[in-house]
């Protein structure tokens, strides 16, 4: 079923065009990628498809939402990114995150991602306690992803986002990268996930959980040997993410 998308007007398409040229340069020179793709992700997620809250309207900037365990150090995206959100007034805060995380993924060389314009943003913030935690497995997976309405295809496509960015340990009690080139956007997560732990990088209790599902592993073992189908897979999931309680469906 195709969705029906709100128009915009002409001013506020060019707006994107513009923005978004400003957000690669901002990305490229600040090497920020990770935490743009973190923000988008983090906003998108809180939606709840039995009660339709939350999900990517702008609220992740609202300070209650920033205090979320989940949410830790991202003050320091919305800061990076209130700089090019001013020239850009007439863009909802609901877009421009969402930009941004599609930015983010093709500046750092992964799959072009579709973007389609019109989100409005939303004041009251999603409770706490949406969005995944890294140290539980499979079920926990299944459970927060299908909150959002999302495949078990989708859970194990997203998660190769990892393959940009690292763990802090004041943010998240982990510390390390995924890969080893953490600006690189690759099907490295996968290889490393696969071949076992290894000295310098990070494997979280969320990560290992990929493994021992076998549908989950299916999926795993398919982008490892096939980067083009991860990236297409990754680029539809991320899609999917980035509209959730956004656009009609026909």
């Amino acid at each position: 079923m195709a969705k029906c998308y709100p128009s915009v007007s002409e001013e506020y398409q060019k707006a994107v065009e513009k923005c978004k040229r400003k957000l690669r340069g901002l990305i490229a020179e600040k090497h920020c990628a990770p935490i743009v793709l973190r923000i988008a992700w983090h906003s998108a997620g809180t939606f709840d498809v039995e009660t339709k809250t939350g999900g990517p309207f702008g609220t992740i900037r609202d300070p209650a939402e920033l205090t979320h365990e989940a949410n830790k150090g991202l003050d320091i995206a919305v800061k990076t990114l209130e700089p090019i959100k001013e020239q850009f007034p007439i863009l909802s805060y609901a877009d421009f995150y969402q930009l941004a995380g599609v930015v983010a993924v093709e500046v750092t060389g992964g799959p072009e991602i579709p973007f389609h314009p019109g989100r409005l943003d939303k004041k009251e913030a999603p409770p706490e306690g949406r969005l995944p935690n890294s140290n539980k497995g499979v079920d926990h997976l299944r459970d927060v992803f299908g909150h959002m309405g999302l495949s078990d295809q989708d859970i194990v496509a997203l998660s190769g986002g990892h393959t940009l960015g690292r763990c802090h340990k004041e943010r998240s009690g982990f510390e390390g990268p995924w890969t080893t080139n953490p600006f690189i956007f690759d099907n490295s997560y996968y290889k490393e996930l696969i071949s076992g732990d290894k000295e310098g990088l990070i494997q979280l209790p969320s990560d290992k959980a990929l493994l021992e599902d076998p549908v989950f592993r299916t999926f795993v073992e398919t982008y490892v040997a096939d980067e083009d189908a991860f990236f297409a897979d990754y680029a539809e999931a991320h899609l999917k993410l980035s509209e959730l309680g956004f656009a009609d469906t026909e």
